[in-house]
């Protein structure tokens, strides 16, 4: 697979052209990844519960997003790789350059970060710098203490056009992607059209530019409770290889996210 750019991805908006993303967090999933296709990928700081065992996000540290952003790059090479900022790592203009150096060196070509209107001036004086930058409203899990836990946001009409609000002040203030975490599928529509930029969606309906996952959820050997939005596509597959692919697919002809796995 030839190397994924930003500009690419800004293409297939425009041309209406659906892609996968997943999250990986080590060489030999990332090289798995990457083979069958797969053209973005996010080291998340779901790495928190999904490797760690913790119970959210918060006890992530920048060290862990440089640990498991290096394997991953190694693997998937060509993959147009994002990579979140963990919680507080961002607090500030200047504590958010420091952080992003180390991500980027790392290997990232893109940071992720969660939140609305406080981020603008980061976003600026990233973007300011050359460092592509991801935002990612709606269900933000650094913050889940604060939305009383992990629920769908923006189903009233105050709450969606503050969604729509900080949206588009954050394409204004230069961030080149947008993921929109459990939020109704009607209202990603309104967001993704209203943006020029590639949106993401997680939970959040079809209508989006691209789907991520988490593997372990995508996979099916996520323990416990798992979110309603998500969907096993190795039980019916057979191999990791062939869900990938299908997931692909599925995500390519519009086919998932259906009614089931929408809110």
């Amino acid at each position: 697979m030839e190397s994924v750019t930003i500009s690419e991805l800004k293409n297939w908006k425009k041309n209406k052209i659906k892609f996968a993303a997943i999250t990986a967090y080590d060489f030999s999933f990332a090289k798995l990844f990457s083979n069958q296709g797969i053209p973005v990928i996010l080291t998340g700081d779901s790495l928190g519960m999904t490797i760690q065992g913790h119970s959210s996000t918060l006890s992530v540290k920048i060290k862990d997003i440089e640990y498991h952003t290096k394997a991953v790059r190694k693997g998937a090479p060509n993959t147009f790789l994002l990579s979140d900022l963990p919680f507080m790592s961002y607090y500030n203009t200047k504590q958010a350059l420091k952080s992003t150096a180390k991500i980027i060196r790392s290997g990232a070509n893109m940071i992720k970060i969660e939140g609305g209107k406080w981020l603008v001036e980061i976003i600026k004086e990233l973007s300011d710098r050359s460092i592509l930058v991801c935002g990612h409203i709606g269900l933000t899990p650094q913050s889940f203490n604060y939305l009383s836990g992990y629920k769908v946001q923006g189903r009233d009409a105050s709450d969606a056009k503050k969604l729509i609000d900080d949206a588009l002040l954050l394409e204004e203030s230069g961030i080149q992607m947008l993921v929109v975490e459990c939020i109704p599928e009607k209202l990603a529509k309104q967001i993704t059209e209203n943006l020029s930029i590639p949106v993401i969606g997680i939970g959040s309906g079809k209508y989006t530019d691209g789907q991520i996952l988490v593997m372990h959820d995508l996979l099916g050997i996520t323990e416990g409770k798992k979110p309603s939005f998500t969907k096993n596509f190795l039980s019916e597959s057979g191999s990791v290889q062939k869900a990938i692919q299908k997931y692909i697919y599925e995500v390519k002809k519009g086919i998932f996210p259906n009614k089931k796995y929408s809110f």
